[in-house]
C-alpha cells in the first residue's frame, strides 16, 4: 500500500506541477473516486453506506 501512496503522490505532484491547481484537483477526485470504486468492485465496501442514516448506523 505504501507504493500504491507513493505512486499516487507522484502522480498528484506531476499533475499540479505540469497542469497547475486545476489538474491536481481534477486528478485527486479521479483518484479518490476510483479508490471508491475500487473499494465497491472488492466488497470492501457496501453501497448502503452512504446512504443510511445516523440512527440506522448505530444499530
Amino acid at each position: 500500500m505504501a507504493m500504491v501512496g507513493m505512486i499516487a503522490g507522484m502522480a498528484l505532484g506531476f499533475a499540479g506541477y505540469f497542469g497547475g491547481f486545476g489538474a491536481f484537483v481534477l486528478v485527486a477526485a479521479l483518484g479518490a473516486i476510483g479508490f471508491v470504486v475500487g473499494r465497491f468492485l472488492e466488497g470492501d465496501l457496501d453501497l448502503g453506506d452512504f446512504f443510511r442514516t445516523r440512527e440506522n448506523r448505530r444499530r
